[in-house]
C-alpha cells in the first residue's frame, strides 16, 4: 500500500485537504515558515560563493520532526504550499531539510497547486504535479 506525504502550510487546510485525499495520504502543516538565516554573523559567507547558513526556527522545530518522520514512511511527497513566494520558500526550505536528513532517496516529491480548497480542485491538482523531481 502507498503512503504518500502531503504538506501544507495550515493545520486547517491539512485537516480538510486529507478529508478529501483519503487514506493513502497523510497531510501535515508546516505551520509556516520553519526556517530562517541563523541571527548572528557569517549567516552569509562570501567567501563560499554566498552560502547561507539556515536553522530550523524553534517553534516549529516539533512539526519538522513531524514532517521527518511522516518523509521515512512516505513513497511519494508531495509539496503543496501555497502558490505564493512564502509558499515556494516553504516548500523549497522543507525539500531542503528533508535532503540534508536523507529522507529523500528515489522518492519523487511533486509540487502541486490549488487555489480553492474544495475536493475538484484538490484532485485535480494531486493528478496533475506542477513538476516532478527525484532526490
Amino acid at each position: 500500500m502507498s503512503h504518500n506525504l502531503v504538506i501544507v502550510e495550515s493545520p486547517a487546510k491539512a485537516k480538510t485537504i486529507e478529508k478529501y485525499l483519503g487514506k493513502d495520504y497523510e497531510v501535515l502543516a508546516s505551520y509556516g515558515h520553519v526556517r530562517d538565516l541563523v541571527p548572528k554573523e557569517g549567516a552569509v559567507d562570501p567567501d563560499l560563493d554566498f552560502a547561507m547558513k539556515y536553522e530550523i526556527i524553534e517553534k516549529n522545530q516539533r512539526h519538522v520532526q513531524s514532517i521527518a518522520s511522516a518523509a521515512k514512511r512516505a513513497t511519494a511527497i508531495y509539496l503543496a504550499t501555497d502558490p505564493d513566494r512564502e509558499g515556494e520558500a516553504i516548500s523549497w526550505h522543507i525539500r531542503e531539510i528533508l535532503k540534508e536528513k536523507n529522507l529523500l532517496g528515489n522518492k519523487p516529491v511533486h509540487r502541486v497547486v490549488f487555489h480553492e480548497i474544495t475536493k475538484r480542485a484538490i484532485t485535480e491538482a494531486m493528478q496533475n504535479p506542477k513538476c516532478c523531481r527525484k532526490s
